[in-house]
């Protein structure tokens, strides 16, 4: 049965952010089930959209309502609110100490004292929110245009928006210059080069399934997983850590002019990986 959205349940809910962001986590066998460590009811009311954990300050931010609840990440206790705050979700540059929440405006933050900053006017809707580290760039997304509203980190200051192709979910960074959006509408992944915020690529996922909503990417392996290519039901086959679907033909993969697609291998990792 599913809990009541009144209550957060540490890792059911948050099932990859608790587990990868706890300091225990390191002493976890590979094969070891994820645990549910703690509960905690949260207040506000409103639904829940994305959660995020921040290891690096410990803290959780749970966007509800009219403002984004904060959260000790290891005890889950009440530590402050980010007020006036209508968003979906949350990111944080690790180096800047600046939060970022998808609302309209964006409210940026200091994370250590949770004070308002400022707010920066957006256009779209924003949704998703991603912080890309290798520029220090936070990408806003919205399902109308203009997709993608990127923000310089360090001074919140709008740098480009960016026409993405229809309408994105999430986001996932390689780290190495690419940006990975699922285009929900599209049945695609839109790459974006993040040092010229072009789109260089889309990825059809239309034969693997339609309207991917969410977006990992597997650094260990460096292959990345939308959900749309998990077949329903989960076979046991398809769970199996280090199984692969087959490479795209490079017929689904459409390139930006002078560009050469490089083949890929969705992968489908079990859930209990730690």
């Amino acid at each position: 049965m599913t809990p009541p959205k009144s209550y957060l349940t540490a890792a059911a809910a948050l099932t990859g952010l608790l587990a990868s962001a706890s300091p225990a986590s390191a002493q976890t066998t590979p094969t070891a089930p994820y645990r549910i460590l703690n509960t905690s009811q949260t207040m506000g009311s409103g639904g829940i959209d994305y959660v995020f954990a921040d290891s690096a300050e410990r803290r959780l931010y749970i966007p509800r309502g009219e403002a984004v609840l904060v959260f000790d990440l290891d005890t889950l206790k009440s530590v402050g609110t980010i007020a006036n705050a209508r968003a979906r979700g949350v990111a944080v540059d690790p180096k800047s100490h600046h939060g970022f929440c998808s609302s309209s405006p964006v409210v940026m933050w200091d994370t250590k004292t949770l004070a308002t900053i400022k707010t920066i006017p957006v256009q779209g809707r924003p949704d998703g929110i991603l912080f890309e580290p290798l520029t220090e760039r936070v990408y806003v997304f919205s399902h109308s245009q203009p997709n993608a509203t990127v923000i310089d980190a360090k001074d919140g200051s709008v740098i480009d928006t960016i026409d993405l192709g229809g309408a994105p979910e999430q986001a996932a960074s390689d780290g190495r210059g690419h940006l990975y959006v699922d285009i929900e509408d599209k049945d695609n992944v839109a790459v974006v080069d993040v040092n010229t915020l072009k789109v260089s690529a889309h990825y059809d996922l239309a034969a693997k399934g339609a309207a991917p909503p969410a977006w990992a990417w597997m650094r260990r392996t460096t292959s990345f997983s939308p959900s749309a290519m998990i077949p329903q039901p989960l076979s046991s086959s398809a769970a199996t850590m280090g199984k692969s679907w087959p490479p795209c033909p490079s017929a689904g993969v459409r390139t930006a002019a002078g560009s050469t697609p490089k083949r890929w291998k969705p992968s489908v990792h079990r859930a209990t990986e730690p």
